[in-house]
């Protein structure tokens, strides 16, 4: 099977103190009714400064934000560098501003794609004994 086309649906604008605009797209405004009744948002996003063939041919690496972590292959990381650039980043929602989201917690570059947004729902989201490697604890929380 042959993976359709991703589309854009904004992008990442700037980060002032802990806050970043996301901006949508005007043709995809009205899709963002309702989203303010949610406390976090799921983003995914183009990790478009790692899209070269080199970083999409990356197979393993040494996650670089944990101390004294293992090489390991690409899927069980959070690296930018992957055979599919995809970022995820779960983010409080701070207010809507027209068809502008602003959030906290966003990890992506100012610039980078937004590819999708989605509710975050404890009742789906949250693993309470999620089971993880001993350097994955340690780091930054994405």
């Amino acid at each position: 099977m042959v993976a359709k086309e991703v589309r854009s649906l904004g992008v990442v604008g700037k980060t002032e103190g802990q806050e970043t605009r996301i901006s949508v797209f005007p043709e995809f405004s009205h899709a963002l009714d309702g989203v303010e009744q949610f406390s976090h948002l799921i983003v995914l996003y183009w990790f478009h400064q790692r899209d070269g063939e080199q970083e999409r041919r990356t197979i393993k690496v040494t996650p670089r934000r944990h101390a004294g972590a293992p090489e390991v292959g690409v899927f069980a990381s959070r690296s930018p560098s992957r055979p599919n650039p995809i970022g995820l980043c779960v983010v409080e929602l701070v207010r809507v501003a027209g068809s502008d989201l602003i959030v906290k917690g966003l990890d992506a570059a100012e610039g980078s794609p937004i590819v999708d947004i989605k509710p975050y729902l404890p009742k789906a989201d949250f693993i309470q004994d999620a089971r993880v490697p001993e350097w994955a604890l340690h780091g930054p929380p994405t």
